[in-house]
């Protein structure tokens, strides 16, 4: 393919800000091979869609997301709408004959996740790429992270902690959001940030998580719906709405090599913003990264004298680290916003070279079959359960 990638964005929330500045961003610093042109972006609400295409530097707004697809002068549909709409959305897209970037985790059931990523296989045939949003993988040190362990710098992998923590919902009174409703968003912390950590883990280390065994559990069942009424007595009233996700998921998880790895997800640590942390130790040395000093990774090298032994601070801000020969001088930092511009890089250019994308809507399946087993393991008393079945 060559010349312009027209995008179409569907959705225009959070990560719909974060997807923008990344299509938006990338040309102007990476060497990209096709130039992205921000077409439309669409939302449910004609008025916001328009507000969000002004703000962001969308070219045009749309409240039909099918006719968005259907257009001539759209080459990629970017989605970035609640879980419980990418398969409708995905597939359409993807039998319309447009590329597919689908924000995580890829659906909220594992029979959607499969229908998707047959929908994607068969596309690919047609030279169609789809690719799942975690974005996290293009985090530099995290990426650096993973080249180390793929050097055999860590030698045998022996265990794996992989943590992702908020404490945004620790408030009971906080209001209810989509994200608590099991209907719109499959799953809570499990899914919601979970997924992160499972692709995280597996990506750096490059394992797979083969049997879990974990718990869920929800701590605060109802929270007040947004807005008062009026009570019997005449006195404001609020009302309550239940919460039908987790809140709290603890697992273990078998990897395919037979090391051990933990996981937990929850957005009631309080004291963490947005600590997604993971620790990876092996028979040579070890590793740690955490998302609230992105720009650093911990390392340990268990074959250097015993008088130098030590985890120690590498600052990945060197031009030879990923991503980063593009940006500022070594040194200065990169942000969150920074990945979603790597996504387009890497995005773009599987879309220009014919070929597969990662992570596939098949490794997106495969995350979705770990939140499943999880959620089965905790039903059936924490007892292991495959992630294959």
């Amino acid at each position: 393919m060559t010349g312009p990638l027209r995008v179409a964005m569907i959705g225009h929330g959070f990560m719909g800000a974060a997807h923008s500045q990344g299509w938006r961003v990338a040309p102007r610093f990476f060497d990209l091979p096709l130039q992205p042109v921000m077409q439309v972006v669409t939302g449910r609400d004609a008025g916001a869609a328009a507000a969000a295409a002004e703000k962001w530097g969308w070219a045009e707004s749309s409240a039909d997301w099918r006719a968005t697809i259907a257009r001539g002068d759209v080459d990629v549909v970017d989605i970035v709408t609640p879980g419980d709409t990418h398969a409708e959305i995905a597939m359409a897209a993807l039998a319309a004959g447009k590329h597919v970037l689908c924000e995580k985790p890829l659906a909220n059931t594992v029979a959607e996740a499969e229908a998707m990523a047959d929908a994607a296989a068969h596309a690919e045939a047609r030279g169609i790429r789809a690719m799942v949003g975690f974005t996290y993988r293009r985090v530099p040190a995290a990426t650096f992270a993973r080249d180390l362990i793929a050097a055999g710098r860590l030698g045998e992998i022996r265990q794996v902690r992989a943590e992702y923590l908020q404490d945004w919902l620790m408030d009971a009174e906080a209001p209810m959001t989509w994200r608590l409703d099991r209907s719109k968003a499959g799953s809570g912390s499990l899914g919601d940030i979970g997924a992160h950590a499972i692709d995280l883990a597996e990506f750096i280390t490059g394992e797979t998580v083969d049997s879990v065994s974990g718990i869920v559990e929800t701590l605060v069942h109802e929270r007040p719906l947004l807005g008062e009424g009026i009570g019997l007595s005449g006195t404001a009233s609020v009302e309550r709405g239940r919460v039908s996700v987790d809140d709290v998921a603890l697992f273990t998880g078998r990897l395919r090599s037979g090391a051990l790895a933990s996981f937990e997800a929850t957005r009631f640590r309080t004291g963490r913003k947005n600590a997604l942390r993971i620790e990876v130790s092996g028979s040579l040395g070890a590793l740690a990264f955490d998302l609230e000093r992105l720009n650093e990774l911990e390392f340990y090298d268990a074959t250097a004298p015993g008088t130098e032994l030590g985890f120690r601070r590498i600052l990945v801000t060197e031009h030879d680290h990923p991503y980063l020969a593009p940006w500022w001088p070594t040194g200065h930092m990169l942000g969150y916003e920074h990945g979603f511009s790597h996504q387009v890089r890497d995005f773009t250019t599987a879309i220009a070279e014919g070929t597969a994308p990662r992570p596939s809507f098949a490794d997106g399946l495969h995350v979705q079959r770990v939140l499943d087993a999880v959620e089965r393991s905790s039903a059936a008393g924490s007892i292991w359960t495959s992630t294959t079945e």
